[in-house]
């Protein structure tokens, strides 16, 4: 398998540990998308409309800052980038990551953690912000609970990555 690095954004830590599990599977760095300012529990609630979470992803035009910028995404032959899902896609801070960095030549794969929204929608609007940059293979959920190791390292085999 080629270099890969899992890149993730975890306010609540459920998608660090699916971060580390697939990194563990596949030999693959961590990265993790820090937010400049941190995500406190009041900005997560989603029930408040006036929550930081609600007004960035009511705003289409939403690039919340990150801390750092040293994913090193060059050095890698695939990217996996995982988060929660919000209303329904990706948090706005997953497209600042990608807005910041070239992808041209890299595998991306998505990854997302739910209480039961699927990737799909995520999927389509991240490619979207890559503009054509990067080649995208498959997306999962790894938040079910019947969501076993056997079945993430079959769908990591069915990748077919280099």
């Amino acid at each position: 398998m080629g270099k890969n690095l899992v890149v993730y954004f975890s306010p609540t830590g459920t998608t660090k540990k699916a971060a580390q599990k697939l990194a563990g599977l596949t030999g693959a760095d961590l990265y993790e998308i820090r937010p400049e300012i941190p995500y406190t529990t009041a900005d997560l609630n989603w029930q408040d409309s006036g929550s930081r979470s609600s007004v960035e992803m009511k705003d289409s035009a939403s690039r919340p800052a990150i801390a750092d910028h040293d994913a090193n995404v060059e050095a890698y032959d695939t990217v996996f980038i995982g988060f929660p899902i919000w209303w329904y896609t990706a948090p706005t801070i997953i497209k600042t990551f990608i807005e910041a960095y070239d992808f041209s030549g890299k595998i991306i794969v998505f990854f997302a953690t739910s209480g039961g929204t699927d990737v799909m929608k995520a999927t389509t609007d991240l490619m979207e912000t890559l503009n054509g940059k990067g080649k995208v293979r498959g997306g999962i959920l790894m938040s079910n609970p019947v969501f076993s190791d056997k079945m993430l390292k079959e769908w990591v085999n069915n990748l077919q990555l280099p």
